[in-house]
């Protein structure tokens, strides 16, 4: 919105000019979401423990998370306002990227609010039934897959990049679409998988988002993906708008969820930050360093599959309970360590896949 200020200001002082740049404008939208999730997350908690609006504990959980039960959720919704606020003033709105993006996470979250709403006002520990939310999930991410791949300028932005390779890439076609799918839903869950401990999944969330800001600038930018020898994709620079405001939010959130929580995300953000991952790495066209990244989230959904594959077909469970992170919290493991550990692990693997960029 302000790029378009921006344009009439330039007549009447060139300093103007400065909004123009996606870096400049970059570095505000972070600051402009962490603002606002400062600003209004207290209210927000206060509002939400004065309808008690607050988390349900499930029974099969640890016995440690029975203390929890009644912490505000829904806190993604603190998230994504800030998200949307900071996107929407510091972005080209003539980008459609942009606009595929925001609304993925928008819808996403609407997804999430009415699991949310349903465990916290209906009291069903279960909320939004399995086959209903993997529906809509279904129908948004294949929305968006398909949008992608009907806009796409030319062939580089449908092509399947391969770290470590040089020269490879595949031309998809219309598998395109589906590979999107896979990764947008996938991700969206893994991420919500990921989201059982106070702080757990928002600050690899934040990492790998920031990481992903940084590849799309990088490909949006004719001389730097021409010296890294990645897809050059015209426009995707722009996301480096909605990186920002989602690493601003991220922070921001963590600011009340760090342990103790005093809010929890949620389905309503769960669910939205892992489709926007998804869609941030589907833009630039690095869904495999997307999932080498975000390497917490996949060994997280990984450790339910095959605790659920297991027991199904030996009757043994591999984990003391899935997701992974409960299975070291029953070893013992306080879970600041479990959190902390997990952290620590996903900036090792954001690193080696900002490295994958020159390791070709």
């Amino acid at each position: 919105m302000l790029v378009w200020l921006s344009d009439y200001l330039i007549q009447f002082d060139n300093n103007f000019t400065v909004l123009q740049y996606i870096t400049v404008r970059g570095i505000f939208s972070i600051l402009t979401a962490l603002g606002v999730s400062l600003i209004i997350g207290p209210t927000m908690i206060r509002q939400l423990n004065y309808h008690q609006i607050g988390q349900v504990v499930r029974e099969d959980g640890p016995e440690t998370h029975f203390s929890k039960a009644g912490t505000p959720t829904m806190g993604g919704a603190l998230i994504l306002v800030s998200i949307a606020m900071s996107t929407l003033l510091w972005s080209d709105l003539t980008n459609h990227y942009v606009w595929i993006i925001l609304l993925v996470t928008i819808l996403l979250g609407t997804v999430g609010w009415v699991d949310d709403y349903r465990k916290v006002f209906q009291q069903d520990p279960a909320g939004l039934s399995p086959r209903w939310k993997y529906f809509w999930q279904s129908v948004i991410g294949f929305t968006a897959a398909i949008v992608l791949y009907y806009t796409a300028p030319s062939s580089v932005e449908i092509q399947y990049i391969v770290p470590f390779f040089k020269d490879v890439a595949i031309d998809l076609g219309i598998f395109y679409v589906v590979i999107s799918y896979f990764v947008i839903v996938g991700f969206s869950n893994a991420v919500n998988l990921t989201d059982g401990l106070d702080g757990l999944a928002i600050l690899p969330t934040v990492m790998v988002g920031g990481a992903l800001g940084i590849i799309s600038y990088l490909a949006g930018h004719s001389e730097f993906s021409a010296y890294l020898n990645i897809p050059n994709v015209v426009g995707s620079g722009e996301i480096v708008i909605f990186a920002g405001a989602l690493v601003g939010a991220g922070m921001g959130f963590l600011w009340f969820n760090t342990y103790p929580a005093q809010i929890f995300m949620g389905d309503v953000g769960a669910l939205a930050l892992g489709a926007a991952l998804g869609v941030m790495a589907i833009v630039s066209r690095h869904e495999i360093v997307l999932f080498i990244m975000g390497g917490v989230f996949v060994m997280e959904t990984v450790s339910v599959i095959l605790q659920v594959a297991s027991f199904k077909l030996t009757g043994k469970r591999i984990f003391r309970m899935a997701p992974l992170h409960h299975h070291f919290e029953l070893k013992g493991w306080p879970e600041p360590r479990v959190i902390v550990r997990f952290w620590i692990i996903t900036v090792m693997l954001v690193l080696f896949g900002l490295a994958t960029l020159k390791l070709r």
